[in-house]
């Protein structure tokens, strides 16, 4: 079982959207593990954009993510990170499919409602970042049976 980690970004706070985004990933077949409203601070920004920090957006992305509430959550699924990357669409939410979160509810590069880890390595450093082992959880659904083949 592989996890990934999801954030609701302020816009889709501000938005009213996390329950649309919830939706969307349950209604795929995916878990909800753990989920929190929170802010995120300068230092965790520095941390989470990390491999970003010489780019010429980094300034950017440190204050939109810090400049509001976001909703962190860690879904799990088989192949939970290409799910939830496919049902998210790509970046850009001008080239994302119709049927995506930002295809849907997107229009501008830098309000993209949501992030999603691009790889299980940084699902785990992100997760790692954002809730602590015990925040995690580990259940059986009913309907998991009726999702993925045992």
């Amino acid at each position: 079982m592989e996890r990934t980690l999801v954030l609701v970004k302020p816009d889709g706070v501000q938005r009213g959207l996390v329950g649309e985004v919830i939706g969307r990933l349950e209604r795929r077949g995916l878990k909800l593990a753990a989920i929190k409203l929170m802010r995120v601070d300068e230092g965790l920004a520095h941390r989470h954009y990390g491999e970003h920090v010489d780019r010429p957006f980094f300034a950017g992305l440190v204050s939109f993510i810090t400049s509001g509430p976001v909703v962190a959550m860690a879904w799990e699924s088989n192949n939970a990170v290409e799910i939830v990357r496919n049902t998210m669409g790509v970046t850009n939410p001008v080239n994302a499919a119709p049927g995506t979160i930002r295809g849907d509810l997107g229009v501008d590069i830098g309000r993209t409602i949501v992030h999603g880890s691009d790889s299980p390595e940084s699902a785990e450093r992100e997760l790692a970042l954002f809730f602590q082992p015990e925040e995690i959880l580990s259940y059986a659904r009913s309907t998991d049976d009726w999702i993925v083949e045992p």
